[in-house]
């Protein structure tokens, strides 16, 4: 089960990093786990929104205005801690 767990974590984290790049035009290998997206410049608010409607549409989760916080979203580590605790 915690194998089965963990590679659905790795999975969603690509899916996310994937994402990112694709809607940012960022090479994907410039898109660390621990990569601070807004610090450095990769991600602007267009982008977090379009990241919002993203999590959304495949994951189901749904973003309220308290959780548009800059560490909901900061790097893919908080991103996916953020969608695993919506998901309950």
């Amino acid at each position: 089960m915690q194998v089965k767990f963990r590679t659905k974590n790795i999975e969603m984290k690509e899916e996310i990093r994937s994402f990112i790049a694709e809607i940012t035009f960022t090479e994907v290998s410039k898109i660390g786990d621990a990569t601070m997206l807004f610090d450095e410049g990769i991600f602007d608010s267009m982008g977090l929104l379009s990241l919002i409607s993203f999590l959304e549409e495949k994951y189901g989760v749904h973003t309220d205005d308290i959780d548009l916080m800059e560490e909901n979203f900061q790097n893919l580590n908080a991103i996916l801690a953020y969608v695993k605790k919506k998901k309950g």
